[in-house]
């Protein structure tokens, strides 16, 4: 099949009583030098890096590309049209029906601490009605002397996962439609700032042109905020999870109607999966740093960052 580009909410909140932003950056520009595009995917395409929209016309089809509807020009999350940046399923050259997709978008250094609060918008480009599953990581990598990843399954020093956005490649628009805020907290990186980088993984297998998934994606609104908490306000309905970090019970707090708990670990790997309870047993993980969702009755998810000790 050829695939033709058509031209709910994750949202962590945090009741601070001071906030600072620490970086953020709105795509409403071209990437400044300091932001470095490498195509790992199979068989990479030389030219289908991640890039900033430059859509020159209104669209003209009944299913507007980026929501944009039939006249207009596609508009980012903020600062109006074409200020987001995209990237798609040409990422590989690739004929076939097994080509991973691995598209990364690296970021300038950064000084962040444990706490910070990193944010980022995301949907996919199409209106239409048939989904081909898309998957988007943010990573980070606090090392001295950053790697830069290699290959289609390789992450280089970028080890920490911070967020997935459907990670299991599932289908049915699970990676929204409309532009969607995900959220996640630093972890691991200690309480004083440390030059961290940041990595917007575009990461699908059996993608490309006649591959089952992969389509076109957006983000936008990257921000990176230092927020404090006051002890009255911890449990005023914002998801919390406790002790973090934990040896071999975590316990969770909140509003949402919660109906399942998968824990994933650094690879994306999901080694928990169950019914939900205010409680769960984490003795048996090995030590490190792991990602908790928790799924709600009407399907959108809240995630969290936790430490295994």
């Amino acid at each position: 099949m050829r695939k033709i580009l058509l031209s709910s909410l994750a949202v962590f909140s945090f009741l601070a009583n001071a906030q600072t932003n620490v970086y953020n950056y709105g795509f409403d520009t071209d990437f400044p030098s300091t932001w470095v595009k490498t195509n790992q995917s199979t068989s990479p395409s030389t030219t289908s890096l991640w890039s900033k929209a430059v859509y020159t016309s209104a669209n003209t089809s009944t299913s507007g590309i980026f929501g944009s509807g039939v006249g207009n020009v596609p508009v980012g999350q903020a600062g109006g049209e074409n200020s987001f940046a995209l990237v798609n399923y040409t990422s590989t050259t690739s004929t076939g029906t097994t080509a991973t997709i691995s598209n990364w978008l690296l970021s300038p250094v950064i000084n962040v601490k444990d706490g910070d609060v990193v944010s980022f918008y995301t949907r996919k480009g199409t209106d239409g009605t048939v989904d081909y599953p898309d998957r988007l990581e943010v990573r980070y990598s606090s090392a001295a002397t950053p790697v830069n990843p290699s290959g289609p399954t390789g992450v280089g020093s970028f080890t920490s996962l911070g967020v997935s956005v459907n990670p299991n490649l599932q289908s049915g628009f699970v990676y929204p439609k409309v532009w969607t805020k995900y959220t996640f907290t630093i972890a691991g990186v200690g309480s004083a700032e440390v030059p961290v980088k940041f990595g917007f993984r575009y990461f699908v297998t059996s993608g490309g042109t006649n591959g089952n998934n992969s389509d076109i994606i957006g983000i936008d609104s990257f921000s990176i905020d230092r927020e404090s908490l006051a002890v009255s306000d911890v449990n005023k309905g914002a998801l919390t999870i406790y002790p973090n970090p934990s040896k071999d019970v975590l316990n969770i707090a909140g509003n949402a109607n919660y109906k399942s708990i998968q824990v994933y670990n650094l690879l994306g790997q999901k080694v928990i999966d169950r019914p939900f309870e205010k409680s769960i047993n984490i003795s048996s993980l090995e030590k490190g740093s792991y990602i908790i969702n928790l799924t709600k009755s009407d399907n959108t998810a809240e995630n969290v960052k936790f430490i295994k000790e």
